[in-house]
C-alpha cells in the first residue's frame, strides 16, 4: 500500500507516472542511469534555468542534483550557450585537431597543480579506466589499490567491492585491493607485503562524494607513502576538480599526485573527461623509437569524440568563467547558508542527525546524535548505518520532491543558488520532515 508521501507523489506527476509506463517496456528499470532509478517512478524533465528546473507536469523544482555534479554554473549559462551554439554552427566534429583542444589543455594546467600534459576523454568512467592503465603500463606492475565505496566509474577493475558486478571475471577482481581507508599503516602494511601494486586510486573527500570522509592528514600520508614505494597516487577528481577550489581537492588540501582524473565540471555541462598527471606518466601514449615498448608497453589509446568541438568550447568557457569570477566562493557561501539552515530545521523538531560537508557538497545524516564540525563528519559504521536508512532515505526524497526540491539526502550546490532558495529548501525540508515523521520513519 502507498504511503500518504507516495499518493502525493503520483498525484502531483501524473505526466511522469505516464512516460514511465511506457520507458519501462524500453529501458532496464525504465531508466538510462541506474542513479535516476525511483519508485514509484522517476521523473521526467522539460528544461532549466539557473538553479531550477521543470518537470512535465508543470512543477517547478529547486534542483540540487545540479548535473550529477557538473553544473556549478547552473542549467543553460548564457555564455555557455552562446559558445556552443557558435560551434555547433562551425562544425560538431571536425576529425582532426582544433585550437579549441589545446586552449582546453591551457585551461587544465593552469588550475590543476597535478597537471603537466593532458589526455582527454568522453566521460569519467573512461579518464579513471585510463589513469590506472597509465599507472600500470608506467610502473610494470599490476595491482591497484582502492578504498572500500570509493566510486570510479563501471569499469571491470574498479568496480570492485561494488554492487552489480555481474559479467566480470574475478581474474580481474583479483587485480584491485580492496581497503578501509584513513589508516596508513595498514596501507603501508600492505605495500611492504605485495611488491606488485601500481597505484592508490581514491575519491580526495572521501566516499560518495564526501558522505564518508577522508581525513586531510589521511592525504598527505597517503602522499610520503606512495612516493616512499614508488607507488603512482590518483586522485579521482571527476566530482571535486573545480569545484572544493578552483584548482580541486589537491590545491584546496595541499597535496599534489602523480595523476588526477577529471569529468562533470570540465565539460561545462558537456560530456567529457581528462586524465592529467606527470608527464613521464601521460607519455605512456606516445609511440618510441622502440618496436618492443610499443608493442607490449606503450598504450593505444582512441575515441572519437575525444576533446570534440562542442564539449572543448563548453568546456573552455566553464573554465574561463570559473578563472574569471568567485564561482566557487558564491557556491560555498550558499553552501554554509544551506548548512546552516537545515541544521536549524533539524534542531528545532528535535530531531537527531546533521548536515554537513566540504564546500559545495552536502550531506544529509539522520538517525543518530554525534558530534561533527559542519565540514568532516566521521562516524562509525554502525552509526552510519543508521543514517543510511534506505527506506527512510527514500521516503524523504519523494517528500522533498513532493515540497519542490529535488536533493535526496546529498546537496551539490551551485553558484547560482540563491538566499531566496536556499529558505525555500529549508521550508521543503521542514515538511518533509513531518511527512517522514508521520510515517513512522523517524
Amino acid at each position: 500500500m502507498a504511503t500518504l508521501i507516495e499518493q502525493k507523489y503520483i498525484a502531483a506527476h501524473p505526466g511522469s507516472a505516464q512516460r514511465h509506463e511506457k520507458a519501462k517496456h524500453m529501458f532496464p528499470n525504465g531508466v538510462t542511469h541506474d542513479a535516476r532509478r525511483q519508485n514509484p517512478f522517476q521523473l521526467y524533465y522539460t528544461h532549466a534555468m539557473g538553479p531550477h528546473k521543470y518537470d512535465v507536469d508543470g512543477n517547478e523544482v529547486i534542483d540540487f542534483w545540479s548535473g550529477h555534479g557538473s553544473l556549478i554554473l547552473g542549467h543553460s549559462h548564457p555564455e555557455i550557450v552562446t559558445a556552443v551554439q557558435q560551434q555547433m554552427a562551425k562544425g560538431t566534429h571536425l576529425s582532426g585537431s582544433t585550437d579549441l583542444e589545446i586552449r582546453w589543455g591551457e585551461l587544465v594546467r593552469e588550475m590543476i597543480p597535478s597537471a603537466e600534459k593532458v589526455r582527454f576523454h568522453s566521460s569519467g568512467t573512461e579518464a579513471d579506466m585510463m589513469a590506472i592503465r597509465m599507472a600500470r603500463a608506467y610502473t610494470e606492475k599490476s595491482k591497484i589499490i582502492k578504498f572500500e565505496d570509493h566510486f570510479h566509474g563501471w569499469s571491470d577493475y574498479l568496480s570492485a567491492d561494488a554492487d552489480g558486478i555481474g559479467g566480470i571475471p574475478k581474474e580481474a577482481l583479483e587485480t584491485v585491493i580492496v581497503l578501509p581507508p584513513n589508516d596508513i599503516s595498514l596501507i603501508e602494511q600492505t605495500l611492504q607485503d605485495n611488491d606488485d601494486i601500481a597505484a592508490i586510486i581514491l575519491e580526495p573527500t572521501g566516499a560518495h562524494m564526501g558522505l564518508e570522509p577522508i581525513l586531510p592528514a589521511f592525504l598527505e600520508e597517503l602522499r610520503e607513502v606512495t612516493t616512499k614505494f614508488g607507488v603512482v597516487l590518483i586522485f579521482d577528481e571527476v566530482v571535486t576538480g573545480f569545484r572544493i577550489s578552483d584548482g580541486g581537492a589537491q590545491s584546496y588540501y595541499g597535496v599534489t599526485p602523480d595523476l588526477t582524473t577529471l569529468a562533470k565540471i570540465l565539460g561545462g555541462g558537456l560530456p567529457g573527461g581528462a586524465v592529467c598527471g606527470k608527464a613521464e606518466i601521460i607519455n605512456m601514449i606516445e609511440p618510441r623509437d622502440d618496436a618492443d615498448f610499443n608493442k607490449n608497453r606503450r598504450i593505444a589509446h582512441n575515441g572519437t569524440f575525444n576533446a570534440n568541438p562542442l564539449s572543448a568550447s563548453s568546456g573552455i568557457k566553464a573554465l574561463e568563467i570559473l578563472k574569471r569570477d568567485p564561482i566557487n566562493e558564491k557556491a560555498i557561501r550558499m553552501g554554509n547558508l544551506l548548512k546552516r539552515s537545515l541544521n536549524e530545521v533539524l534542531s528545532k523538531q528535535e530531531i537527531p542527525g546533521c548536515v554537513s560537508g566540504v564546500n559545495s557538497l552536502i550531506h544529509i545524516r539522520l538517525g543518530t546524535d554525534h558530534d561533527c564540525d559542519h565540514e568532516i563528519c566521521m562516524l562509525s559504521k554502525e552509526d552510519m548505518g543508521k543514517t543510511t536508512n534506505s527506506i527512510r532515505n527514500a521516503q524523504l526524497n519523494l517528500a522533498l520532491l513532493n515540497n519542490g526540491v529535488h536533493s535526496g539526502t546529498r546537496f551539490i550546490m551551485s553558484a547560482f543558488h540563491t538566499e531566496r532558495d536556499i529558505a525555500k529548501t529549508a521550508e521543503a525540508f521542514g515538511n518533509a520532515l513531518t511527512d517522514v515523521r508521520a510515517e513512522g520513519l523517524i
